[in-house]
């Protein structure tokens, strides 16, 4: 999510609301997956959210961009809310924070000379 200047009070407000937000199926919230493509405030306190899914076969996409929307319009000092949903650019994995891929264990690659299940053994994954 580029920008170019500084955030606003309210932009931050608004990111911090969306950091609650998860895809029921992923346990890792919607700015890290990186399915927020562009967040733009106006001084107006006109909110516009530019997102896409993991895949277009999302079965909580109408519930996901519903509580995108009222979560947002629900911050203190939003006007109005829009949430757009876009395919382009194709989301992929390398749009995910590396916060997200370490919770979800995409960092890639065992340790030299060690199992996967010796590497889950010592993150405390299998007992």
């Amino acid at each position: 999510m580029p920008s170019t200047t500084p955030p606003s009070d309210l932009q931050n407000k608004v990111l911090d609301v969306l950091q609650t937000i998860r895809d029921p199926e992923i346990p890792v919230n919607i700015v890290e997956l990186g399915l927020i493509y562009e967040l733009t405030v106006n001084d107006a306190g006109d909110v516009y959210v530019r997102m896409t899914l993991t895949t277009p076969n999302c079965p909580v996409a109408g519930d996901l961009l519903k509580e995108v929307e009222s979560k947002v319009a629900a911050v203190d000092g939003v006007s109005n809310s829009k949430v757009d949903l876009v395919w382009e650019p194709v989301w992929t994995k390398d749009r995910m924070s590396d916060a997200a891929k370490l919770a979800l264990d995409m960092m890639g690659g065992d340790l030299p000379g060690q199992s996967k299940k010796d590497k889950f053994f010592k993150l405390g994954r299998i007992k």
